[in-house]
């Protein structure tokens, strides 16, 4: 069981590319779906997803208990990607997948700890949560933050991102509208690395140490999230360094905002260029 529990939290972790200027956190008509096993449960709770959707904001559950062991599951998104269906149909797709894992791994946990006394290691948690970055005319920017729990002391966290083309009808990285890690590297990594040594050391205090054993990571192991003040192009960036990425469990998720400048425009792919801006 032990092998499947890494191989949950393997599979949770993999969904993160990726500190943000969420610049439209949305709550808008918030509506809550909770499934119970079965297949009637399993139709009901299509049912209700179908609803929330039409209604806005979508926020699901899928909760069981056993004894002292017990699941909870919730995954949520804005209005603003309910009103895409294809998005809809993408983010369901995952939703799904991870609750059909999650559900296998805590019935085999229950199998393989039956009669121990290890609360722990009976119980599981997963949420996962999308908001928007910045809606432009044509892309819809999207971060989403996540927490898996497969036993043990804690959890972990993460994050995601994915930009939505609504001309291409497509979803994707957002660190596909770069030329290469390379170029995004020599656009941000000086100016990155400076703003994390400014949060690192407000939060260790005395503690921080230049030779630490965190080091400055490449913008290639952050969640790149493009975001906008003005709503027409993309003018700054996020940057998210999930714990362990840049500093230890206890200083948590370190978030930095930079604006785009030329060297930005520089590392952008020529099809994304008309997207982008220089901060003003």
């Amino acid at each position: 069981m032990k092998t499947a529990g890494l191989a949950f939290c393997a599979a949770m972790l993999a969904a993160c590319s990726s500190p943000e200027d969420v610049a439209d956190k949305t709550g808008v008509g918030k509506a809550t779906a909770t499934a119970s096993a079965g297949g009637n449960a399993a139709a009901t709770a299509s049912a209700a997803a179908a609803a929330e959707q039409a209604a806005g904001a979508v926020a699901f559950e899928d909760n069981s208990s056993k004894d002292e062991a017990v699941r909870e599951f919730a995954y949520s998104w804005p209005a603003q990607v309910s009103a895409v269906p294809e998005l809809v149909g993408r983010l369901t797709g995952e939703r799904d997948t991870l609750l059909a894992d999650q559900k296998a791994e805590w019935n085999e946990a229950i199998r393989e700890f039956a009669g121990q006394d290890c609360v722990s290691c009976v119980n599981r948690g997963f949420e996962k949560s999308w908001q928007v970055v910045a809606d432009l005319p044509r892309y819809l920017s999207l971060s989403a933050d996540f927490y898996v729990y497969t036993g043990g002391a804690h959890g972990n966290s993460a994050h995601d991102a994915l930009v939505w083309d609504r001309e291409a009808k497509a979803a994707f990285d957002p660190k596909a509208m770069f030329t290469s890690p390379a170029a995004l590297q020599t656009a941000l990594g000086d100016a990155w690395c400076k703003a994390l040594k400014v949060e690192r050391m407000k939060r260790m205090g005395d503690d921080y140490s230049d030779d630490g054993f965190f080091q400055c990571p490449p913008i290639a192991d952050l969640t790149v999230l493009p975001g906008s003040s003005n709503k027409q192009t993309f003018n700054r960036i996020g940057l998210l360094a999930a714990p362990y990425v840049a500093g230890s469990y206890a200083e948590g998720t370190y978030e930095v905002t930079l604006p785009v400048t030329a060297a930005v425009l520089k590392a952008v792919k020529p099809e994304y260029k008309a997207a982008f801006a220089a901060a003003k």
